[in-house]
């Protein structure tokens, strides 16, 4: 019944939308001009995949989908569904290659700035202001700000946070209990003790509510005041686990934004940022099993936000889209010609990150080719023989059988600090590298890059004033769009 209900408002909404595009490109325009002057969003959520572009998104829906000959289908996401979709250009100031801190800036603030600086202009002493931040002190919206990774790292900092430096995470903690905002969640504070008094006591005095309860956690309500829900379960890093690696009943990014509704709705209205910040991280590494997992995890708490939209359907705005692209991620790769086979991708069954715990274990003893091979075949379903692989498209040949031979040297002997060998691993363990490449490149996978690249993003819209995020522009417009909207 939720995913006809689902349906029934996105065709009406889509039909509207139609309806505005045959009227001619003067009447369109003024249709939506007056469309726009009269929404008056009062919650908006702000959701960006970190790292997530075209590639990544249509990824997320072909893994899904039919990848059976002569009946290839997607299997559409939530947002893509939408019926407003807009183009964003990501370039900030130094680069056409930008980082998260410049490009949510641009996002949150509605200027272009040098990668690394976080809520400055280009001379990096001019501080801007964030949707966030006028949202709360000029119309009393409550803020909520989620992520996968940790809550002092760039794209959320980038909301309520100004720094020269994305890496001083200490100052991007002490303006993050300044900021006031009524809810945090998701991952860790980075490095919450190394400029003096723990930032959590310092939230904790500041009025918050800081737990990593999960009973507590799910108990969260409108009574719960400011809050920092930390998830249980965390990695060395300080982020969420990887969706792919996270058990049934941890917490997952559309359990926060479950939450966080809790805790922000009020009649003044809200605005809430949510970051899945993981499929950046995976696209660094180029796993594109770890990366579609999480953008499937993405897509699972925009349905969340959804609901609440069809409650409050001419108060709602739902924004998705990314920073940047991250990794050069391909659906096509030169061995494969035309052909896509992302069903043996079904055969990885944990991130790179979780094979590395597994590999950094198993070698601090003897470890042979051949006991590789056995936690190649049982974590990646590739094998030396059909005895060995999952399916007979698992089977190495002898190109991806060298490739993975060299690996495990380089991993044992510590070779890593050539140019080649950089290439080959990007810094990353050159095992599991090796291994997602492999995989991937047999999916018809490919990726250029172990950095961020200058694809273009993609923006999904839906709701009060989501026609005015049609069209291409400057990443800089999402701010000023929605700062225009508000009345801000």
């Amino acid at each position: 019944m939720k995913t006809l209900k689902r349906m029934l408002v996105l065709f009406v909404f889509s039909i509207s939308v139609l309806c505005l595009n045959a009227q001619g490109t003067g009447e369109t325009q003024a249709a939506v001009d007056n469309y726009v002057s009269t929404a008056d969003p009062k919650y908006i959520f702000m959701f960006i995949g970190d790292g997530m572009s075209t590639p990544q998104i249509n990824s997320a829906q072909i893994i899904g989908g039919n990848n059976n000959s002569g009946k290839v289908e997607l299997d559409k996401l939530t947002f893509t569904r939408f019926p407003v979709v807009g183009l964003q250009y990501t370039q900030d100031a130094t680069s056409f290659c930008p980082d998260s801190a410049s490009t949510a800036t641009s996002l949150s603030s509605g200027f272009k700035t040098h990668s690394g600086v976080i809520g400055m202009g280009i001379d990096k002493v001019t501080e801007g202001v964030t949707i966030a931040e006028k949202l709360k002190a000029e119309k009393g919206f409550r803020i909520g700000i989620v992520s996968t990774v940790t809550l002092n790292h760039a794209t959320p900092a980038a909301y309520y946070a100004h720094v020269a430096n994305r890496n001083d995470y200490y100052d991007i903690g002490l303006q993050m209990v300044d900021s006031g905002f009524d809810y945090f969640g998701g991952g860790a504070i980075n490095k919450a003790e190394d400029g003096g008094e723990s930032i959590y006591s310092l939230l904790e005095k500041a009025g918050y509510l800081v737990t990593s309860d999960r009973d507590e956690i799910l108990s969260l309500g409108p009574g719960s005041g400011k809050v920092y829900a930390q998830s249980p379960v965390l990695q060395d890093d300080g982020a969420m686990k990887y969706a792919i690696d996270a058990c049934d009943d941890e917490l997952q990014l559309k359990d926060f934004v479950r939450k966080g509704i809790d805790v922000l709705y009020n009649e003044d209205g809200f605005f809430f940022m949510i970051e899945s910040g993981k499929i950046d991280w995976a696209g660094h590494a180029n796993d594109a099993v770890a990366n579609i997992y999480d953008t499937l995890a993405l897509d699972e708490a925009v349905e969340v936000a959804l609901d609440f939209a069809f409650d409050h359907p001419e108060e709602t705005l739902i924004l998705v889209t990314g920073d940047h692209e991250t990794g050069g991620m391909t659906i096509g790769y030169a061995a494969t010609g035309y052909n896509t086979a992302y069903d043996i991708l079904a055969a990885q069954k944990l991130s790179f990150v979780a094979f590395d715990g597994k590999l950094e274990a198993a070698m601090d003893g003897p470890f042979s080719f051949d006991d590789l091979m056995k936690m190649v075949s049982s974590g990646f379903g590739l094998g030396r023989n059909e005895e060995e692989a999952a399916s007979k498209a698992l089977v190495l040949n002898s190109y991806e059988l060298d490739k993975l031979e060299k690996a495990y040297e380089d991993a044992i002997s510590g070779n890593v600090d050539g140019y080649e060998e950089s290439l080959l691993y990007g810094g990353y363990n050159p095992i599991s590298v090796t291994l997602t490449h492999i995989i991937n490149n047999k999916a018809g996978i490919g990726w250029t890059s172990y950095a961020h690249t200058g694809l273009p993003v993609p923006v999904y819209a839906y709701g009060a004033g989501a026609e005015m995020f049609g069209g291409s522009y400057e990443n800089t417009e999402v701010a000023k769009k929605l700062m225009a909207l508000t009345g801000v």
